[in-house]
C-alpha cells in the first residue's frame, strides 16, 4: 500500500475480491494467535484503511479489525466521517464495531461469516433495524461465508484442543 491507498484492479466480483483481501488480513491475526478477523475499508476502489484483530497483543479490548480499519481510514481521509465507503470484514460485527461504523458514516458493510453469539447486524441482534440511528448503513452478509467460517472454526477447534491437552497435563497421574 502506498500513501494509504491501494487500487481495485477491476476484478469481476468486487465484493469477493475485497473479502479475499480481508481474509488475508485475518491470517495476520491468526499468525499472532488472535481471533482471525480481518477488515478493509474501501472508497471508490481505493483502500483507505485495513486491520486485523489484535486485542490480546495490544492489551486493548477495542482493537477489533473493524475499529483498526476505521481509525486508519479516518487518518488517511483526514476526517472521522467516511461516507461513500464500504467496510469488508470476515465476521459479522459486534455491537461496538457496528456503532463505530454508524458514527463513521460508512455507507455499506459486507461481511463473510455470521456470528450467532455476538453478531449485531442480523444474528444475535438486529441493531440496524432500530429507527433511532441517524445514519442508514446498507449491508450484505455471507460473502465468502465458507472460507471465513472455516478460518474461525479451525482457530477455535485448535484452541479447545490445546485447552483440553493442558487440563490433562494438570491432572494428577493415577
Amino acid at each position: 500500500m502506498q500513501d494509504g491507498f491501494d487500487s481495485f484492479p477491476g476484478k469481476p466480483d468486487e465484493d469477493e475480491y475485497w473479502m479475499r483481501r480481508a481474509l488475508g488480513l485475518a491470517a495476520q491475526a491468526l499468525a499472532y494467535d488472535e481471533v482471525p478477523v480481518g477488515a478493509i475499508l474501501v472508497r471508490d476502489g481505493q483502500v483507505l484503511g485495513e486491520g486485523w484483530n489484535q486485542p490480546i497483543r495490544s492489551h486493548d479490548p477495542t482493537a477489533h479489525a473493524e475499529i483498526s480499519a476505521i481509525r486508519k481510514a479516518s487518518a488517511v481521509a483526514g476526517n472521522y466521517r467516511l461516507p461513500g465507503s464500504t467496510l469488508y470484514v470476515t465476521l459479522e460485527p459486534c455491537v461496538m464495531c457496528l456503532g463505530a461504523l454508524v458514527h463513521a458514516r460508512v455507507s455499506r458493510l459486507v461481511f463473510g461469516a455470521y456470528e450467532p453469539k455476538a453478531g449485531a447486524v442480523c444474528s444475535s441482534s438486529r441493531l440496524l433495524d432500530e429507527h433511532n440511528f441517524n445514519w442508514k448503513l446498507e449491508w450484505t452478509g455471507g460473502v465468502l461465508e465458507q472460507p471465513c467460517s472455516q478460518l474461525l472454526s479451525g482457530f477455535f477447534q485448535r484452541r479447545r484442543s490445546e485447552a483440553k491437552d493442558e487440563r490433562r497435563k494438570q491432572q494428577p497421574s493415577s
